[in-house]
């Protein structure tokens, strides 16, 4: 993982299917050619759904769907979290597919848990051009919506990346963990 910002800015056919999104498209489209800078709530479920992960697991899902799977959908970073656009629908399946994987189970204690946003729920989505504000932390676009219909990913792909992170991230033994109280002697100066 790169500490530079990945800053790319969303196309207008990007920003019109964001906007679509909107409860009023005409009104956001109005306030991003006023202000282009200006991150904008949208409500979840009839146009993409979001799956939201700390930032770094949610990077190590990007890095799998862009090195061993299909390729992400548009993937942006709001205040330490990595919002991942995907299917309408996605939000309503993927926690069923995920206590079908036992994610929260004994073994993958350390992995987070997933947020999904779907019909109800609203994001804050970041602005379709950069603030200007470099820092790793500020709100951005690592993969910016570029066409009016962009692929969305499903929830088992979401899951399918989501197994592969969490694999990659959490070393699982068949054997128990060590007794942290132990007395360990060393012995290979025996005679």
């Amino acid at each position: 993982m790169s500490s530079a910002p990945n800053v790319t800015r969303v196309s207008a056919e990007g920003v019109a299917w964001l906007a679509s999104a909107g409860t009023y498209p005409r009104s956001t489209l109005a306030l991003w050619e006023e202000r282009p800078d200006a991150p904008v709530v949208l409500p979840c479920g009839a146009v993409f759904d979001v799956v939201s992960a700390p930032v770094a697991f949610g990077r190590r899902m990007l890095d799998r769907l862009w090195d061993e799977g299909p390729g992400p959908g548009p993937v942006a970073v709001f205040r330490g979290r990595t919002l991942m656009f995907t299917a309408p629908g996605t939000a309503q399946r993927l926690p069923s597919l995920l206590a079908w994987e036992e994610w929260g189970s004994r073994r993958t204690r350390a992995v987070p848990p997933l947020l999904c946003h779907g019909t109800g729920d609203a994001v804050t989505v970041p602005a379709p051009a950069p603030a200007g504000n470099d820092t790793p932390d500020a709100s951005r676009w690592l993969v910016a919506p570029d066409t009016r219909h962009p692929w969305l990913p499903g929830p088992e792909t979401v899951l399918w990346a989501a197994v592969r992170a969490a694999r990659a991230a959490v070393r699982i033994s068949i054997f128990p963990p060590a007794d942290q109280d132990a007395k360990v002697y060393d012995v290979s100066r025996r005679r």
